[in-house]
């Protein structure tokens, strides 16, 4: 199975098993929850990959009772799928339903932006461009891996500096549902180049206070408008 991180609640590790405990205020299944999350968006777990129910209940040493129930909360945020015998597999979404998404989630992430801009702090400031600097770095050196996960911290830091916690959350939701073909399309030709600019534009928009340009910027940036969208939908023909 793939590498799914370690992510969510305390874990220790024996014989190469890795045994889940429950974290603050969480069942084993939610902390199982949040650590196959973690993985689907990292993009450890493709669309279309199936979880492996006894698999995952030994690698983690628990019974495979919180697995299913893992299993059943990871279906209602619509990021698996539940085929009865064939068990449960991670979910793979249409090229329609992915445009939908994305054009909903431009909305959801300028929001976002919109906010920071308004209500941004001072210690910020410091925090995103560190991850920025970090970012360019990341993308002199064309790992894509690290590039994309610097990518999902600064995004991070935005939904946190709305100050707002259902839409962060909500965003959060919807960008887990597509974070495997988000990652796929880091691959495509200049996009590392072009995210680098569209943060810049995005960090400056929110560090002037201006909440329209930053709303606009991060729109445009989430989108995939014209030809980059035709592109990435292309990539998976």
């Amino acid at each position: 199975m793939a590498d799914i991180g370690a992510q969510g609640g305390a874990r220790r590790v024996k014989n190469g098993q890795e045994t889940l405990t429950a974290g603050s205020g969480m069942t084993l299944a939610e902390s199982l929850r949040q650590k196959l999350e973690g993985a689907i968006a990292a993009g450890h777990l493709e669309p279309g990959s199936r979880l492996d129910e006894q698999e995952i209940a030994q690698r983690f040493g628990v019974s495979r009772t919180p697995v299913r129930e893992a299993f059943r909360l990871m279906a209602a945020n619509h990021l698996v799928e539940l085929r009865g015998r064939q068990g449960a597999t991670v979910r793979s979404i249409k090229a329609q339903a992915l445009i939908e998404m994305f054009q909903v989630m431009a909305e959801l992430e300028g929001l976002c932006a919109r906010l920071a801009a308004r209500r941004v702090s001072q210690a910020w400031r410091a925090e995103i461009g560190e991850i920025h600097q970090r970012l360019v770095a990341a993308g002199e050196t064309g790992d894509i891996d690290v590039f994309y996960d610097i990518n999902q911290e600064f995004h991070e830091a935005i939904y946190e500096a709305s100050r707002n916690t259902f839409l962060a959350d909500q965003t959060r939701k919807l960008r887990n549902q597509v974070a495997a073909y988000r990652r796929r399309v880091t691959r495509m030709p200049n996009r590392i180049a072009d995210t680098i600019r569209e943060h810049e534009a995005i960090m400056q928009a929110i560090l002037a206070h201006d909440p329209e340009r930053a709303h606009s910027a991060m729109r445009d940036h989430v989108n995939l408008l014209g030809d980059n969208l035709l592109d990435f939908l292309a990539a998976f023909e």
